[in-house]
């Protein structure tokens, strides 16, 4: 088959995509990362990534069976819902089985992330969020890291073990809490409120380690980032909640 280039984001549902935190070739069901709006370049039947963002998709009328993304607006909530409860009304487990009300939390910015300890995003969300926790902790920033092992088994250790993997490699310092499913018939209340509030396309699903939720100081979803973006790049975010 002749190579197509095509400039909009695509993806065939019945297609197999690389796995975008893994260096080697690692090939994952397409549906499991419709989230990355795939700049796709069609070579011999595969579809590969040339860059991921964010983003809502439609129906292709030009090409069916496909689908393409619209892009969104930075800061702009899409499919919110849940608008009658915040993060402070739920109580969660911290990573010693401890009960943890998240009212504690009352008055501060929060980027709740779902963790893994053998992911390829590892070593830079683990060493950004530690960066960005020990900058803006002072001002009423908190994250909140969920450990999840329901990607490709890569947080397949005991709470401890991930509490000592966190606090010791990465002097992690913000809360860890206990292990949790972010997606199926068992997931965490928090993360059914998480993805009610910012939804979009497959609004239901956690793509992936290291997706992100922006909460702001009364406890709502402001912002929903896929894995692949950096928590550097959430900074001015953050800076802005934290001056409203």
């Amino acid at each position: 088959m002749a190579s197509m280039a095509f400039s909009t984001s695509l993806f065939p549902g019945p297609t197999f995509v690389r796995d975008p935190s893994q260096r080697s070739s690692t090939w994952v069901p397409s549906s499991a990362v419709a989230f990355w709006g795939i700049s796709a370049k069609f070579s011999r039947g595969f579809l590969k990534s040339s860059s991921l963002d964010s983003g809502s998709y439609l129906n292709s009328t030009q090409f069916p069976g496909f689908l393409y993304k619209r892009s969104r607006t930075p800061g702009v909530v899409y499919a919110r819902a849940a608008t009658e409860k915040s993060v402070h009304e739920f109580t969660v487990k911290d990573i010693d089985a401890k009960d943890v009300s998240l009212s504690k939390f009352k008055g501060k910015v929060l980027l709740i992330v779902n963790v893994a300890s053998r992911c390829g995003l590892t070593s830079s969300n683990y060493s950004e969020l530690t960066h960005i926790y020990e900058k803006y902790k002072t001002q009423g920033f908190e994250i909140l890291a969920f450990p999840c092992n329901q990607f490709g088994g890569q947080e397949p250790g005991s709470n401890g073990e991930i509490k000592q993997f966190a606090c010791t490699r990465f002097k992690a310092e913000f809360p860890i809490f206990d292990k949790v499913d972010v997606n199926g018939p068992n997931t965490a209340p928090i993360y059914k409120f998480l993805k009610s509030s910012a939804g979009g396309f497959l609004g239901d699903v956690v793509k992936w380690n290291f997706e992100k939720f922006l909460v702001d100081k009364n406890g709502k979803v402001v912002e929903r980032y896929p894995p692949t973006t950096s928590p550097f790049q959430i900074e001015k975010d953050i800076q802005k909640l934290l001056a409203a």
